[in-house]
């Protein structure tokens, strides 16, 4: 049994040659093989493709981004500088398009900047955009591990709970958002039954969160996403617990493609449906989740699933990576400063404000 926290990504050097060094998601659970990013380029490239993934990750990511892509301009003009610092923030945003942390870790990077650029040189902003990076990385952890103890007081020991997608430590900092939850139950001696949505096309669930919960030894049951609605029908989940990707002002959800279908399961057997994400999460600009970007992934994605071709040529395809969930259905956000419950804008704006 292992109960060290999975490490998504770290920081190897300083800011003038360092690089980005990250799990490739891409390759587990058979391979544990990490990718030097060593260019704008490949962090881009990181999280288009999802070798990095889950909101809070992909912003962790991105801040980290920013600061090899300045690496180009050792020496340079100020202006230089700033055409690169631009250059650099509006090349990663243009990556994914749903997880808002995405864009928060990237506005935070543009406003320290411009707050650092009236007294210091380009080479200090450079050093101190580093430390600023980092910073984002390590509140992480914490918003994490606050997640986790609220989360946990939900969970009574002996629960069956069901899960969706990814949302451990792979798609954060390090204890995750949803399974952080679950980690500190572990943690607090309580017994948990996990079942693990395989989570379709590129199964991130089983994949990802499989793997995550035999490393740390928790009891972890993997089903194909179409069973949840027997498993719930046979008593056997007594919670349901997912991440988020962007919350809205009302609380619409928008998560992994099947998070909506499970939530509606829950609602028509009784079971409390929870969301677990941190408040960087929240997007107070979008009014409901009908206004949520959704990203669309490659027709290949279901009709040539991982490299074995199993529909046939020419058929139509639709493949949205993620869906919304209507804030009547989830039974309570649990975010780092607390359980908002009921979920509504009022109360949303109160603990995310």
């Amino acid at each position: 049994m292992n109960h060290k926290p999975v490490e998504t990504m770290r920081w190897i050097g300083d800011e003038q040659t360092g690089s980005l060094s990250l799990i490739d998601q891409t390759r587990l659970p058979l391979e544990l093989i990490e990718l030097n990013c060593t260019t704008v380029e490949m962090v881009w490239e990181a999280i288009k493709q999802l070798r990095v993934r889950g909101a809070p990750a992909i912003g962790i990511a991105a801040a980290y981004g920013v600061v090899v892509g300045l690496q180009t301009v050792k020496g340079q003009s100020e202006a230089a500088f700033d055409a690169h610092l631009t250059k650099a923030i509006e090349y990663l945003a243009g990556s994914r398009p749903t997880a808002v942390n995405l864009f928060w870790a990237l506005d935070r990077m543009q406003r320290r900047a411009k707050e650092l650029r009236a007294t210091k040189s380009p080479a200090e902003v450079h050093r101190l955009l580093l430390t600023e990076a980092k910073a984002i990385h390590d509140e992480d952890r914490e918003l994490c591990r606050a997640i986790g103890r609220h989360g946990a007081a939900l969970i009574p020991s002996g629960s069956g709970v069901l899960t969706h997608c990814n949302a451990g430590g792979l798609a954060t900092a390090e204890y995750g958002t949803a399974l952080s939850v679950f980690f500190t139950c572990q943690d607090q001696g309580k017994a948990l039954k996990v079942f693990v949505d395989e989570t379709r096309p590129l199964l991130q669930g089983a994949r990802l969160t499989a793997w995550e919960l035999t490393q740390r030894g928790i009891d972890a049951t993997l089903i194909c996403d179409n069973m949840a609605g027997q498993v719930m029908r046979e008593g056997r989940v007594q919670a349901v617990v997912v991440g988020a990707d962007r919350i809205t002002a009302n609380g619409d959800t928008a998560n992994k493609i099947g998070t909506y279908s499970v939530a509606v399961l829950a609602h028509a057997h009784g079971i409390p449906f929870y969301v677990a994400a941190p408040t960087t999460t929240f997007d107070l600009t979008l009014a409901t989740g009908d206004l949520i970007p959704i990203e669309q992934r490659a027709a290949t994605e279901i009709t040539h699933g991982f490299g074995r071709q199993t529909a046939p040529e020419g058929v139509a395809v639709y493949n949205p990576a993620f869906d919304v969930t209507p804030a009547r259905l989830i039974r309570g956000i649990i975010t780092e400063r607390g359980v908002i419950d009921p979920v509504n804008e009022e109360n949303i704006r109160r603990v995310v404000s």
